[in-house]
C-alpha cells in the first residue's frame, strides 16, 4: 500500500489502524464512523445479580471484549465480582469470539463454548445446536444494539432471553471527518476504504443521506477499493450496492491489514 491513502473509518482501533498502513507505507485518512457511549446501569446490575443468585441462568453469551470488560468494571465497583463469578461458574459459557474470550480469561471464567472464525452469529447459533434451549434462560451481553439475528433464534428455539446492555453504538459528535472523506471520494484522492464494522457502514450511508449525497458516497466508494473486517461488515456494504475488493479471514486487524497490503501488492 506504498503511498496510497486509506480511509480509516475505525474509533476506539482508528490510531492502531493508522499505524499498521503507515508502516506499510501508506498515508491514513481518519474519518471516525462510530462513537461508543457508555450503557450499563449499576443498580440494574445489581439487581440482576441478586435475583440470579436464587435464578440461576442456565447460559451466558457475550458477544465483545470491551463489554465484558465494561460489566466487570461495574462489577467491582459494586463489590459482587465474587458472586458473578461465581454464577457463571454454574452457567454454560457461550463465547463469538478472542477478544470476550480473552477478558473471561483474565478474570478467570471458565468457556464451554466458542463460536468458530468468523465469529458472526450464525457460528454461536451452530455452537449451540448441541443444547436444549426450550425453557432456559439464556443472558445475552449487547453490544451496541440487539442483535435481533440471535434473539429472534433464540426465542424461535424457545429459550427466554435477557439482555445486558453495556454500551450503545452512535454517530460521532463530529461528523466533519466523515464528510471530508466523501470530499475526498468525490476527488478521487482515497484509494481505499476500510470498513471494520457494519455500523460504520450504517451511520456512514445516514451521514451521507441527511446531506443529499447518498448516490455521490456510493458511487466514489464503487471507485475506490473498499475492504471489510468480515462477512458481517460485508453483508453491510453488499446490501447498500457497494463492491467489496478486500475481505478479512479471519476478521481481525493483522489479517485484515495484510490483506490490504496484498491487494496492492
Amino acid at each position: 500500500m506504498k503511498d496510497k491513502v486509506i480511509a480509516i473509518l475505525e474509533n476506539r482501533s482508528g490510531e492502531q489502524l493508522a499505524d499498521l498502513v503507515r508502516k506499510y507505507g501508506g498515508t491514513p485518512f481518519s474519518a471516525p464512523a462510530l462513537a461508543e457511549i457508555p450503557d450499563i446501569d449499576p443498580m440494574l446490575i445489581a439487581s440482576m445479580i441478586s435475583d440470579w443468585q436464587s435464578s440461576q441462568p442456565d447460559f451466558f453469551i457475550f458477544q465483545t471484549g470491551v463489554g465484558v470488560k465494561a460489566l466487570f468494571a461495574t462489577t467491582d465497583q459494586l463489590g459482587v465480582s465474587e458472586q458473578f463469578s461465581q454464577i457463571l461458574a454454574s452457567s454454560i459459557v457461550a463465547v463469538r469470539g478472542t477478544k470476550p474470550t480473552a477478558a473471561l480469561r483474565s478474570r478467570n471464567i471458565h468457556i464451554d463454548l466458542t463460536a468458530s472464525a468468523p465469529y458472526t452469529t450464525a457460528e454461536v447459533l451452530l455452537a449451540l445446536d448441541e443444547y436444549a434451549l426450550a425453557g432456559k434462560l439464556v443472558v445475552v451481553q449487547r453490544y451496541g444494539d440487539t442483535n435481533w439475528a440471535l434473539q429472534n433464534v433464540l426465542e424461535e428455539r424457545g429459550a427466554q432471553v435477557m439482555e445486558i446492555a453495556t454500551y450503545r453504538w452512535s454517530l460521532p459528535e463530529n461528523i466533519q471527518p466523515m464528510i471530508a472523506m466523501m470530499d475526498a471520494l468525490d476527488a478521487n484522492t482515497i484509494d481505499m476504504v476500510c470498513f471494520t464494522s457494519a455500523s460504520q457502514v450504517h451511520n456512514l450511508l445516514t451521514v451521507a443521506e441527511q446531506l443529499g449525497r447518498k448516490e455521490s458516497l456510493q458511487a466514489g466508494l464503487n471507485r475506490s477499493m473498499v475492504a471489510s473486517i468480515g462477512p458481517v461488515c460485508s453483508k453491510a456494504l453488499a446490501i447498500l450496492g457497494i463492491k467489496i475488493d478486500v475481505e478479512a479471514s479471519p476478521p481481525k486487524l493483522g489479517p485484515f491489514i495484510n490483506a490490504i497490503n496484498s491487494q496492492f501488492a
